[in-house]
């Protein structure tokens, strides 16, 4: 008999990689080739027939930096949020809900992504503005008015409740994989629940916490449609600087410039905060290390 031939590991993944070649790769290349552009006239969008770095020294202004601020302290403070929000519910979910309610319980985490996006923005702007529902009942029990449409918070808010999604579905499954034998297993030597989970169920997790805080930063950093509808003038994020550019003044090598630049922020604002995480955790890695250490003699 013919021995069957398997065509090697690597070809499996062949398709994801022409996949995220066609839909990422190239478009991100075509964006930092137009970025050496410049707009030739005023019924004009680009032109790269003379290259230079001209966009990149427009983009460097006091302006970006600020609005570019603003967005920083949007996209931490949004994904901390929904870190803060999305744990003890993607915990209740894999740990302590019953096992028939799971399916349940995740469709309507999902619920929210049947609903268009600007849909559900516009959703919170009637629900933060003076005129609403929170508005008239804070002032029915003799509160004032709500007034936070157009400020940061309300973009905050706007952020929270689109992407904490995205932060909770990863750490359901994260949480869902952490046994239940290794938890009795911890309790049967000695620790309490809090030892517990700080000591086998959180660093289990943890893969699940990078990817769901990826998953909501990444998009947060670039999303200006809640800033636009939410924040107005006060709100104001780089996603919007670069859509402006784009649909309003046409300019696709600046709006390139900056769109290269946010991405490039993103990357060297991630690699700062995992260098903090790894600072601050190295006390506890070098703790764990020493008791395994007097473990093992």
């Amino acid at each position: 008999m013919h021995r069957r031939l398997r065509p090697p590991g690597f070809m499996m993944a062949v398709p994801a990689w022409i996949w995220l070649a066609a839909f990422f790769v190239a478009p991100v290349l075509v964006v930092f080739w137009y970025s050496f552009g410049y707009k030739p006239g005023m019924f004009a969008t680009h032109a790269n027939d003379h290259l230079s770095l001209d966009r990149y020294f427009e983009v460097l202004t006091p302006t970006f930096f600020d609005t570019f601020r603003n967005t920083l302290w949007i996209g931490i403070g949004g994904t901390a949020l929904c870190f803060l929000i999305g744990a003890p519910i993607a915990y209740w979910m894999a740990l302590k809900a019953p096992a028939r309610m799971k399916g349940l319980l995740l469709a309507l985490v999902l619920v929210p992504f049947w609903t268009n996006f600007l849909v559900r923005t516009i959703g919170w702007m009637v629900i933060l503005s003076p005129e609403g529902w929170i508005s008239h009942a804070m002032q029915a029990i003799g509160l004032p008015a709500l007034d936070i449409l157009y400020t940061r918070p309300a973009v905050l808010f706007g952020v929270v409740y689109n992407y904490l999604p995205l932060m909770i579905l990863p750490l359901f499954v994260a949480f869902d994989r952490v046994s239940l034998p290794v938890r009795e297993a911890s309790k049967d030597l000695g620790a309490n629940r809090w030892r517990t989970f700080t000591r086998i169920t959180f660093p289990l997790a943890r893969p699940g916490i990078i990817v769901g805080a990826l998953l909501v930063y990444i998009p947060l950093m670039g999303d200006y449609i809640t800033a636009t509808v939410l924040g107005g003038a006060k709100g104001n994020m780089v996603g919007q600087m670069v859509a402006s550019q784009f649909q309003t003044a046409q300019n696709w090598a600046l709006g390139s410039a900056m769109a290269i630049m946010l991405i490039i922020i993103i990357m060297l604002s991630i690699a700062v905060m995992a260098a903090v995480i790894w600072l601050v955790a190295m006390p506890l890695r070098l703790q764990n290390r020493i008791r395994v250490e007097q473990v093992a003699s």
